[in-house]
């Protein structure tokens, strides 16, 4: 994944968390950087596999999902994430989708749940609806106008993990 500057600073300068956009002080550090002495970063799950003790003791630490990882390989460990990154490597590719949901419904994460990559506009209503509640946008874009994105929407029909029952099921006749 390749959304850092040459000397490893996030390249989305702003990322929204919760429905407020803040400064994106997250750094994702590829297998083969050095491990920084402060500041919250990213590994991805090989790395925390490989490295997993000095991590725990560092703290700050967060864990990458690609699309092609085990979401299960992470599971007995999610309490030491300060948050979990799903990658989004092309607007085509949904595996994250899946992964949100595993980890909302399935796994009961309630931390942190980070979409980076190619994350746009139009994705962020989805993804909040899979589990998502932070998004780390792919350069370039406004931070402001796609927090609009999730404001575009009243109502879902379908079930998903912001809500357990179809909409028809929740109205009163």
């Amino acid at each position: 994944m390749d959304n850092q500057s040459a000397d490893n600073r996030p390249m989305s300068e702003h990322v929204i968390v919760d429905g407020v956009i803040t400064t994106n002080t997250v750094v994702h550090l590829a297998d083969d950087d050095s491990l920084p002495s402060d500041g919250v970063v990213t590994v991805s799950l090989p790395r925390w596999q490989q490295q997993r003790d000095e991590l725990v003791q560092r703290g700050d630490c967060g864990v990458r999902l690609a699309g092609a990882d085990d979401v299960g390989d992470a599971v007995g460990d999610l309490a030491h994430f300060i948050l979990v990154a799903v990658e989004f490597p092309a607007f085509t590719d949904g595996r994250g989708y899946s992964h949100a949901r595993l980890l909302r419904t399935r796994h009961s994460y309630n931390g942190e749940l980070r979409a980076v990559g190619d994350v746009g506009q139009d994705q962020l209503f989805p993804m909040q609806r899979c589990g998502f509640n932070a998004f780390e946008l792919k350069p370039g874009l406004n931070a402001e106008r796609a927090l609009q994105g999730l404001e575009g929407f009243s109502l879902s029909y379908q079930p998903a993990a912001d809500r357990d029952l179809p909409l028809f099921r929740s109205v009163q006749r």
